[in-house]
């Protein structure tokens, strides 16, 4: 090995060692006894066991915080404000916070360990999130990579009124330990299922190489087999307005907008509003939906459904619209969506997707505050 290169690695072995000697140390010589978690000025009342983080620590007392890696401090989505002192921000959390929330001591539930008593800020709805006990009904290949998985509810929790959620809103699978993965983690998935039935949690899972979740959906999930979920989370829904409905997704983005069309399908919620819905793939194997949207669309006049392949191949016999979803948007705004209307735009999909989307968007007159998604690395 270069020279040049041993001494980095040597620094990094040694840092590693390092905080590893200091996590077990942490863990096992530290005693902090009994702590209070006081949450919203006494609303909630907790004296648990410190030493661990404050976001497994409220899952113990059924108070869930959104985190879609699972407490692993990678999606920076269990923003939480202490009120009390518990030291200065991680260099782990920083990335995740802008200024105005460091300021305000925010900080990521995942990453807070509790040493002594602390006093927390929390919304309230995260009051009425549970963990459910399901077992898996279906499981359908939508596409090569795209499986449709179809949890019932078991009966205690149906008859305690089963999971009530906006469409647009996600749950977080627990994902139990399998083959070399030692520890169970959670991971968000957006809901496809329809909010008039409470008594089941639909998700679409796309396959991600390497991915922990997705692997052990794909590869080990069966049939008949006892999985939990936790949820409703997320702040994803259809606002009431009068403004055109723009929504683009590819992939398992799918799923909520799914759950929307047909929520406004069976009741006729927002009746005011036009849906233009643009779905982008690679090639026809990557499509799905394709017969189910189009009798949607036939049912619902103000409802429009835009698949678009950007590299559609000879055999598919594609005749719709081509290129990148972000030029047929482009050109549909321009050229066929109504003129003079508001619009608002709601994206599902990855971070790369959502931000080229929100550029032309902009470009096209609709405002950033008027775009709204969950962002899921």
């Amino acid at each position: 090995m270069h020279p040049l290169l041993l001494g980095p690695l040597v620094v990094s072995g040694i840092a590693a060692l390092l905080a590893l000697l200091i996590a077990v140390t942490d863990r096992f010589v530290n005693d902090y006894g009994v702590v209070k978690i006081d949450i919203n000025g006494g609303k909630k009342l907790f004296d648990v066991n410190g030493g661990s983080p404050l976001l497994g620590t409220l899952a113990l007392q059924n108070i869930f915080v959104p985190s879609a890696c699972g407490g692993r401090g990678s999606c920076g989505a269990c923003k939480v404000k202490v009120l009390s002192d518990v030291g200065p921000h991680l260099p782990t959390e920083l990335p995740y916070l802008n200024k105005e929330e460091v300021a305000a001591n925010v900080r990521l539930a995942c990453q807070v360990k509790l040493k002594k008593d602390i006093a927390i800020e929390l919304p309230e709805y995260l009051f009425n999130i549970r963990k459910f006990k399901t077992t898996v009904e279906s499981i359908r290949d939508l596409t090569y990579d795209i499986k449709e998985v179809y949890l019932k509810l078991d009966d205690e929790a149906v008859a305690a009124g089963g999971i009530s959620f906006e469409p647009g809103q996600y749950a977080q699978l627990v994902v139990p330990p399998y083959g070399e993965v030692k520890e169970s983690i959670q991971r968000a998935y957006s809901m496809s299922s329809r909010p008039s039935d409470p008594s089941h949690i639909e998700l679409l899972i796309r396959l991600v190489p390497g991915g922990i979740a997705t692997t052990w959906v794909h590869q080990h999930l069966k049939v008949g087999q006892t999985v939990e979920a936790v949820g409703p989370f997320g702040e994803f829904h259809i606002h009431d307005t009068d403004a055109i409905m723009v929504c683009v997704a590819g992939g398992s983005g799918m799923a909520p907008f799914k759950s929307m069309l047909y929520h406004m399908a069976e009741t006729n919620a927002f009746p005011q509003k036009e849906i233009w819905y643009f779905f982008g793939a690679r090639s026809k194997r990557d499509m799905f939906y394709l017969d189910e949207l189009a009798e949607l669309e036939a049912k619902m006049p103000r409802f429009h459904f835009v698949p678009a392949l950007s590299e559609p191949k000879i055999e598919d016999n594609w005749t719709g619209p081509t290129g990148l979803i972000t030029n047929v948007l482009d050109s549909y705004i321009k050229e066929k969506l109504p003129k003079g209307r508001p619009m608002e735009g709601y994206l599902c999909g990855s971070p790369g997707m959502i931000d080229a989307c929100n550029k032309v968007m902009a470009a096209n007159g609709i405002a950033q505050d008027k775009v709204y998604y969950d962002k899921f690395a």
